[in-house]
């Protein structure tokens, strides 16, 4: 409002006036870039807006529900009383700039266009060619093209240095953006990088069961997520959580110390990423299991007379699937067994089909024998449904019987198996 008169605020000022006002902007808002209108035509107006209208342009009051509003007359009417220069100006004075709407639409559009300028990388560049992409970016940025442009040119710079080899979370950061926290879990340029890395890299076993992502373990387990698929990356975060565990499996001498045979052993995320171990597994038979007292009892039991075990601990976490994938690249032929139950089954897709293993007395025939000699009542099998990709017949006969059965349970018979 222009200081010092008040008559402006008579004349259109007041919540009463504020939808006409509304509609008056619109009218600019839509209008020629310049701003210059000779008049329009407004409807479906009230008593008071009318009067109002009428009394800018000195006119009757008589009530109509629509007039003509000349715009030129407004605007030497508001000029010859000392109120406002015109009515564009009358209206911006209460409400704020008038902001010319294509005028605005185009300028956003070269700032969006400015943002996808700066991705040079092919994966951020096709990322952010679909809808999902897009929109993860915009929410981002909170739709501040400028900071979006900035968001791109970091991911870009990132993305250019990955896959790395056992580089940590931070060395990553500070090389690329120069802070070392500027990738930390929740920083903008982390999760688009991560989105990024993970459409690339299809993390189908979450995507392939859907329902799991609704469950309390995918839930409190984000974390972990993250670092699964910073460790698909070569990036390292938290190295030293969740180890994978294996017995007597053999390293090519003269590159790193023996392990101990005979005994179990771990593997942290650093080692396998850092090191590069050769595993001297080519043709070889690796027997994979879900639960590590499996693996413990086996190394009671068997010893050094043990085929060589991986246990995934549950669904593997980011060093358990580095070192199956560095077996199966290596030439092992993996074995899976796992808990018959829902999650078991779950697990036991994942590794089958990223790892290429096959399953290990794994299948309707084994859990059918296995309930016909378990302990009753058991324990009921709980959660959503899994079908096993490898044997429709386990899944019906799960569902048929109801019944979880422990890995732990059948040590005997897998002991069988792995003694040597």
């Amino acid at each position: 409002m222009i200081e010092g008169d008040g008559r402006l605020q008579r004349l259109l000022g007041g919540d009463a006036r504020a939808p006409l006002r509304k509609r008056l902007r619109q009218r600019f808002e839509r209008g020629p870039v310049d701003g210059k209108i000779q008049g329009f035509r407004l409807s479906n107006l009230s008593s008071a807006e009318h009067a109002a209208l009428a009394g800018l342009m000195g006119r009757p009051t008589r009530f109509s529900s629509s007039m003509q509003v000349d715009v030129q007359m407004i605007d030497a009417a508001l000029s010859r009383a000392g109120v406002a220069p015109s009515l564009r100006d009358a209206l911006e004075s209460i409400d704020g700039p008038i902001i010319h709407a294509e005028t605005a639409r185009a300028e956003l559009r070269a700032g969006w266009s400015k943002a996808l300028s700066g991705a040079t990388h092919q994966d951020l560049s096709s990322f952010l060619q679909t809808p999902f992409g897009m929109g993860l970016v915009k929410r981002l940025s909170n739709g501040d093209t400028d900071v979006a442009t900035r968001l791109c040119s970091q991911a870009d710079i990132v993305l250019k240095l990955l896959p790395a080899k056992g580089m940590t979370r931070a060395q990553l950061a500070a090389k690329s953006l120069g802070d070392a926290h500027a990738l930390d879990t929740g920083q903008a340029v982390a999760t688009l990088v991560l989105a990024i890395w993970r459409k690339v890299n299809l993390d189908r076993d979450i995507c392939d069961d859907a329902p799991a992502l609704e469950s309390a373990r995918v839930r409190d387990n984000g974390e972990e997520r993250i670092r699964d698929i910073w460790a698909k990356a070569g990036i390292l975060v938290n190295e030293l959580a969740r180890p994978a565990l294996f017995l007597n499996l053999q390293i090519s001498s003269g590159r790193l110390l023996p392990l101990p045979s005979g005994e179990p052993t771990y593997a942290s995320l650093r080692f396998l990423l850092r090191s590069d171990p050769l595993w001297m597994v080519k043709g070889q038979d690796i027997y994979v299991c879900e639960n590590p007292n499996v693996l413990a009892i086996a190394a009671d039991e068997l010893g050094v007379n043990c085929a060589p075990m991986v246990c995934t601990e549950g669904m593997p976490a980011a060093a358990q699937r580095a070192i199956l994938q560095q077996l199966a690249i290596a030439g092992a032929r993996l074995h899976y067994h796992g808990d018959f139950d829902w999650p078991g089954l779950r697990i036991a897709n994942h590794v089958i089909r990223e790892f290429g293993a096959v399953p290990w007395r794994f299948d309707a025939k084994e859990y059918v024998a296995a309930v016909a000699r378990g302990p009753r009542p058991g324990f009921a099998l709980a959660g959503l449904e899994v079908h096993a990709l490898w044997d429709d017949a386990l899944t019906a006969s799960m569902r048929t019987h109801g019944l979880a059965i422990a890995e732990e349970s059948l040590t005997d018979d897998l002991l069988q198996d792995l003694a040597r």
